[in-house]
């Protein structure tokens, strides 16, 4: 269980967990094939990619004091009602690009607040030492809703190249509702705790939570750590290409580095209390950094699978970690507002850290990334010395 919920209301929080993720890698490829039907220009593709995270990027730390004034389970309902609107939207007027990115942008917003409500939920109500296996919970339940979504479409679109939008976006409006009513079966009683809190601490701002020893080294800990997802993969089928892999290899080791985060984090709880968070945070770290090292150097195919599996149980540790690490740190009342942080902090790394890297390693190709990977990824450990998590 988590915290002090009880096993519904447990239960209810994981599904939404699912769900929304689910829902959310449903619509955004949904909405890329819709615009791909419009026949529109490929900068225009850009476009309503980056439209997702533009109220992330804007409304993340608003977001986050909203849920320690209002509470977690109403900032979920906001969030889940946004995304029906958003889903139903496009079902009935997604039709042209102006109206994709305006449903995509409002997806970003509906599920920033849903994200910021559960993992307030979790910070607000799991005892410290249950913490990290409170988030572990929750991020291998949002992993599960990440595989969910794309097979979803595998099974409405079939064999066909094109698949039909809009019975995708109709099981995406289907799910939504179930989002929403889902909610409503975390207890209430988890909403008065973050407003509680409020009233001790609530009135600090975003650079006040960021000068809170620990915070600062927590959002570069974490954004770090979810940009080198992206560059895996965005550049594991470059590194296959440059080396022969076929596209189905490629994939099955992508699959195999998720299994194995999912894994990690399901585990994270029990780990986390026989070594300790702190080691454990470096222990990920430095298999992070040891595995997209490794690589970087020519070998066969088995091998690499082995070291995405690797890089999977490293990188599955970091998130649910960060995030435990930051509600630990943040005064009381404010960690809606730091978990909201972390996502902001998240955005800025996706889009800083894999160009910055890009740019570094051009000249070495795929390799190239992932040997600055594993530098940047270590250097990360350096920002850890003299913080004490346990």
């Amino acid at each position: 269980m988590i915290g002090e919920l009880g096993r519904r209301s447990a239960t209810a929080l994981l599904l939404h967990s699912a769900l929304i993720q689910a829902v959310t890698f449903l619509v955004r490829p949904a909405a890329t094939y819709r615009a791909l039907e419009l026949d529109v220009p490929g900068y225009a593709l850009g476009v309503l990619a980056a439209s997702y995270a533009v109220f992330p990027l804007l409304l993340a730390v608003p977001t986050g004091g909203l849920v320690d004034r209002l509470g977690e389970r109403r900032l979920m309902a906001i969030g889940a009602g946004v995304v029906l609107g958003c889903s139903t939207f496009l079902l009935f007027w997604g039709s042209s690009i102006v109206a994709l990115i305006m449903g995509t942008a409002l997806l970003g917003a509906g599920q920033l607040a849903c994200v910021v409500g559960q993992q307030a939920v979790v910070a607000n109500n799991a005892a410290s030492t249950r913490m990290d296996s409170a988030f572990g919970y929750l991020t291998f339940a949002a992993s599960l809703g990440q595989a969910l979504g794309p097979l979803a479409i595998s099974l409405v679109g079939g064999n066909s190249v094109q698949p039909d939008t809009r019975a995708i976006f109709l099981l995406a409006v289907a799910m939504s509702a179930v989002l929403f009513l889902d909610t409503f079966l975390v207890s209430a009683e988890v909403s008065g705790k973050a407003k509680a809190g409020t009233a001790g601490g609530g009135t600090g701002n975003a650079l006040a939570l960021l000068r809170t020893p620990g915070v600062a080294r927590a959002l570069a800990t974490s954004a770090t750590v979810l940009a080198v997802v992206d560059l895996t993969m965005v550049y594991l089928p470059a590194l296959g290409t440059d080396r022969g892999l076929t596209a189905a290899t490629v994939g099955a080791m992508l699959t195999v580095r998720a299994v194995f985060s999912m894994v990690s984090r399901l585990l994270l709880g029990k780990v986390s209390r026989r070594i300790g968070r702190m080691r454990l945070l470096v222990i990920s770290l430095a298999l992070s950094t040891a595995a997209l090292a490794a690589a970087a150097v020519p070998m066969p195919a088995w091998l690499l699978f082995g070291v995405m599996a690797v890089l999977g149980l490293g990188l599955g540790i970091g998130q649910p970690l960060t995030m435990s690490w930051l509600s630990a740190q943040a005064p009381a009342g404010q960690r809606g507002r730091a978990l909201a942080l972390r996502l902001a902090g998240n955005r800025v790394g996706q889009v800083v850290l894999p160009s910055a890297i890009g740019v570094v390693a051009a000249g070495l190709g795929a390799a190239g990334v992932f040997l600055a990977s594993a530098v940047v990824v270590g250097g990360t450990m350096v920002l850890l010395r003299g913080v004490e998590l346990d």
